[in-house]
């Protein structure tokens, strides 16, 4: 069943997607190890959680660690993966408090099994919490998600459950990830970084895109602000005319 709770303000995004780019340069920048960018990020992704829930906005996804970071120096993951845990441990418990239900996309079992135990532990404790959806992409990939959608598909096939001709865009995005989700309004990158990056490759179709060159260590109420200032002042026409969409806005101030 999917999630399909409309704004109280029009305006505002149901459901925002960042990719958080920048920490390893910001880091750079100033002379200091990567890590230390990768630990003003965390600072940055919480701030960002805050202000989704003092704004209302319902769902919060963050492209954590991509598929390819597995390729990144050694030292580097490692300290992601030790940083994680010790997130989970200190954080999970206030957001729980909080009201917000943690979720993680992505090909989970390439983790330490310490760090999977931490994502379920985190996901069945905050499983009824409803005030903010925050979904973490982690060793995610949307290419991924694609393939890993269509197999699905093919082994039902296979099994006799599912027929080819049944197959279509519906039933292809109910075995894609965030399915149960609306998908995302507004797509933010911070750092300057003009592109994807193979995030939500399905779910950014009609997907509001801004970009900033912000780092996202730097990344605050401010920046956002402006990008649902933006946000708001564009017209989403999902393939319509000026004339449907006129209809259509009339329909629902006068129901």
């Amino acid at each position: 069943m999917q999630i399909n709770t409309m704004p109280m303000n029009p305006k505002l995004p149901r459901h925002i997607a960042i990719i958080m780019d920048g920490n390893g340069r910001w880091a750079e920048r100033r002379s200091r190890p990567r890590t230390i960018g990768h630990r003003a990020g965390v600072r940055a992704a919480l701030r960002t959680v805050d202000f989704c829930l003092d704004k209302g906005i319902g769902m919060l996804t963050l492209f954590a660690f991509s598929s390819e970071n597995w390729n990144r120096p050694p030292e580097e993951v490692n300290f992601l993966m030790e940083m994680s845990i010790k997130l989970f441990d200190r954080g999970i418990e206030e957001l729980h408090r909080r009201g917000v239900q943690v979720r993680f996309i992505g090909e989970r079992t390439r983790f330490d099994i310490a760090i999977v135990e931490h994502m379920t532990k985190a996901e069945h404790l905050t499983a009824g919490n409803q005030r903010l959806i925050l979904s973490l992409a982690a060793s995610y990939g949307g290419r991924q998600d694609i393939a890993m959608a269509a197999r699905a598909l093919a082994q039902d096939v296979a099994a006799g459950q599912l027929k080819p001709e049944q197959i279509d865009e519906d039933v292809l995005g109910q075995r894609m990830a965030l399915a149960d989700l609306p998908p995302p309004d507004l797509f933010i990158r911070t750092s300057g970084v003009i592109r994807i990056s193979n995030f939500l490759l399905w779910q950014l179709a009609y997907t509001e895109l801004w970009f900033t060159d912000v780092m996202w260590p730097e990344f605050d109420s401010t920046v956002l602000q402006q990008a649902l200032d933006d946000y708001a002042s564009r017209e989403r026409r999902f393939g319509l005319t000026n004339a449907q969409i006129a209809k259509r806005v009339q329909e629902t101030t006068s129901a």
